[in-house]
């Protein structure tokens, strides 16, 4: 006789498994639309036409370097950077800037002000850790032209730097 009593619902194993799946879809789908609007992208850019307008400007400062016929030697080590020109050397002997653009955190980009030396050669302190993939971008305070290279350092030897 007490075979034929049905089981309790809350004893059996397929209520609970259907209950079970749904609810834990749920949380997930909370959790991840916390993730997407607490957490800021920094990859997506907004305003697409000014970028466009950007990325213009930035093919002309490149063709300039190229005009300019501007080639350097540069050298990265753990406390400094080296600049030498190769060709098109700046005539006035002006102050560089040099921008480290992580490839995937915004957060460690910095940029230096290179000097030049009585050799003519430029050179600037880093305090910045500069091991990764980084894009290197060198141009003038004017920004008249500019040139940049994709590169994983730490690198022994100097590497070309042309547009």
């Amino acid at each position: 006789m007490q075979s034929d009593l049905p089981k309790i619902w809350y004893k059996q194993f397929w209520p609970w498994f259907l209950i079970v799946v749904p609810l834990s879809s749920m949380v997930l789908s909370f959790t991840m639309m916390n993730f997407a609007f607490n957490s800021e992208d920094s990859m997506v850019i907004d305003d697409y036409y000014k970028e466009g307008r950007g990325i213009n400007l930035q093919i002309q400062k490149l063709q300039q370097a190229k005009t300019l016929d501007i080639s350097t030697k540069t050298q990265v080590f753990a406390d400094f950077v080296e600049v030498t020109f190769i060709s098109g050397s700046p005539k006035d002997g002006e102050a560089l800037n040099l921008d480290f653009f992580h490839s995937t955190q915004k957060f460690k980009d910095f940029s230096v002000t290179l000097l030049r030396d009585a050799n003519g050669v430029y050179r600037a302190p880093l305090s910045n850790d500069v091991s990764g993939k980084w894009q290197l971008s060198l141009h003038p305070f004017d920004e008249s032209w500019k040139i940049q290279k994709v590169i994983a350092l730490p690198q022994t030897n100097a590497f070309d730097l042309k547009p």
